[in-house]
């Protein structure tokens, strides 16, 4: 799991007043780290909260069942941790047609999470899936299937909604 950097031992070791900070009387260098702090936080993807989440997924695959949902999860096997996907994918699409946002938000959640389990079954990390994600960037989505091997070889159009 990448660690944050962590503030400098002087500016961790100083309470900043938030007035201070707020009116920007901070001396130069400190308004820096305080930034530089920032920034750290506002870029912290969902791609790294997903790589995290798998850590903790990894982490749990020895753990206790009756403690860890995960460890529950993966001790049923990929088989039925992919149905358990499906179960929270479905419900994530019900929420899409109802137009709940805030549903569909914990739905997307629910879903993601179950797919980085799904992922941990099957000994896919996620930065596996990243690197797919690149290959993929820039191309049209017709154009990726139709170059699919299962497509060019029979000679077929996908039967996937376009």
């Amino acid at each position: 799991m990448p660690k944050k950097p962590a503030l400098p031992k002087k500016l961790a070791s100083k309470k900043l007043a938030p007035k201070k900070l707020a009116a920007g009387k901070l001396a130069p260098s400190k308004k820096k780290i305080v930034k530089a702090a920032q920034s750290i936080v506002a870029n912290d993807t969902g791609a790294l909260v997903l790589d995290r989440l798998y850590q903790v997924v990894m982490s749990r695959r020895t753990a206790d069942p009756a403690l860890s949902h995960s460890a529950r999860l993966l001790a049923r096997g990929p088989e039925k941790v992919a149905q358990k996907f499906g179960e929270e994918a479905v419900e994530c699409v019900i929420e899409g047609v109802t137009g709940n946002k805030p549903a569909l938000i914990g739905e997307s959640a629910d879903v993601l999470y179950h797919l980085v389990v799904l992922w941990a079954s099957r000994d896919i990390a996620p930065s596996e899936v990243w690197d797919e994600l690149r290959r993929r960037e820039g191309i049209s989505g017709v154009a990726e299937k139709a170059a699919r091997p299962v497509a060019r070889a029979l000679g077929i159009a996908t039967r996937k909604i376009p």
